[in-house]
């Protein structure tokens, strides 16, 4: 396992948290179904990812694969972005991109008596800490008939693998000069929770 493989449950949570919208695909090689839909964790006791809440239409032609295959993989990636040796303020130093990346083999299993919950669920995330959260019932009757149309899933973590590539190998100075002049904030954040330690 190399350095850009280490993470722990908290990063995870924390991509997931803060980066929702994630690829899911299907397992069929000759026709893969796939879309990107907002996803929301539940982990368990030691922190561990168990599974996934979320919702589709019923019309996407992802949820026949599934119903037809329940083995998916998805696919979340967080901050990302190229560095040059002008941020390492090298010019002996090859350039590379950073990035963030979770891949996740999973069990879908759809259940129509689940949807109302997998959207509450979903809109409680989104709309935390807005000065008024928005709720499904401001739809009025449109609900009903919106509702019918998606079916809520869950999806039971199988395998859970990923890559965090942020700058764990180079050399302090190195680290020092790209964290002072990347403009990307968001990798800037993550290169420095994955360097903690060294600053």
């Amino acid at each position: 396992m190399t350095r850009f493989e280490q993470f722990e449950c908290d990063d995870v949570r924390a991509l997931i948290e803060t980066y929702p919208l994630a690829w899911v695909c299907g397992s069929s090689s000759a026709n893969m179904e796939a879309s990107l839909l907002p996803l929301v964790g539940v982990y368990g006791d030691d922190g561990d990812l168990v599974q996934l809440i979320g919702h589709m239409g019923r019309s996407n032609p992802l949820h026949a694969a599934l119903v037809a295959d329940p083995h998916a993989t998805i696919l979340f990636k967080g901050p990302d972005a190229y560095v040059s040796p002008e941020h390492a303020r090298r010019r002996n130093w090859g350039p590379t991109w950073n990035y963030v990346q979770l891949k996740i083999s999973a069990e879908i299993v759809f259940d129509p008596l689940f949807t109302e919950t997998s959207l509450r669920v979903l809109l409680d995330a989104v709309e935390s800490g807005r000065a008024q959260p928005w709720n499904a019932d401001e739809l009025g009757a449109r609900y009903e008939g919106m509702l019918v149309q998606i079916i809520g899933f869950r999806a039971c973590v199988t395998n859970l693998s990923g890559r965090f590539k942020l700058g764990q190998d180079e050399a302090p100075g190195t680290l020092q000069s790209i964290l002072g002049s990347l403009p990307d904030a968001a990798t800037v954040s993550w290169m420095r929770r994955f360097n903690a330690g060294r600053l």
